[in-house]
């Protein structure tokens, strides 16, 4: 039987400080299948900082569609309602969804994570568009939030765009534009976690970044 070593005991002094930088967009259903990896390792790592990046990608002229909703159900463990396929080919919007996560990670970030994984069981389980005001009022009034009618405007909100212009950064560092993105910063040291190897089994990328931490 092995035993399974602390966060602490891989997080030396040489790697104290940890970032994990989340780009996503709440309406991309692989990114909706990457989440769990970033709940095990919140988990994992409870003094690790998270950056959620929404990248804003659906602005209301496309969808993902059937075809990437069935690849994520062939290799993650996340489930889809049926209103949510219903409509699975209709145009989709996340620019309130972008404008409200930007407005809490100045706000309340604490509530982020707990905010997205309510936000994704809204749209993908029980088929809430999250595309107009009235659409968050539950999720609201659950985490006890109190957004500025700005952030369920049409268009991006300043906040949405700094946070586009981060992801832009991170974008150029590491040489891709493809989302969803997992990228830890240990200390100044970055180090890419493939989501791919783990939709099946979330918790796995514990162990992989553990390994990656151990031999910094």
């Amino acid at each position: 039987m092995t035993t399974e070593l602390s966060t602490q005991e891989f997080v030396t002094p040489e790697t104290s400080s940890l970032d994990l930088y989340f780009i996503y967009d709440s309406h991309c259903p692989w990114s909706y299948a990457t989440t769990p990896l970033v709940n095990a390792l919140s988990e994992a790592f409870p003094d690790m900082k998270i950056h959620l990046l929404h990248c804003a990608h659906f602005n209301g002229s496309d969808a993902a569609g059937q075809e990437q909703v069935d690849s994520v159900l062939k290799l993650s463990g996340v489930k889809f309602g049926r209103e949510h396929i219903r409509y699975v080919n209709s145009p989709k919007n996340a620019v309130k969804t972008a404008n409200l996560m930007a407005w809490m990670q100045n706000k309340q970030p604490k509530k982020l994570l707990p905010v997205l994984n309510a936000l994704q069981k809204a749209h993908f389980v029980e088929g809430n568009p999250l595309d107009s005001k009235h659409d968050f009022n539950d999720i609201v009034e659950l985490f006890k939030l109190s957004p500025s009618n700005k952030v369920f405007k049409d268009e991006l909100s300043s906040d949405a765009e700094f946070v586009l212009a981060d992801i832009a950064e991170i974008q150029a560092m590491i040489e891709t534009n493809a989302f969803p993105v997992l990228l830890m910063i240990a200390d100044e040291q970055g180090i890419f976690i493939d989501h791919s190897q783990h939709l099946g089994a979330p918790l796995g990328v514990v162990e992989a970044v553990k390994k990656e931490l151990s031999a910094l």
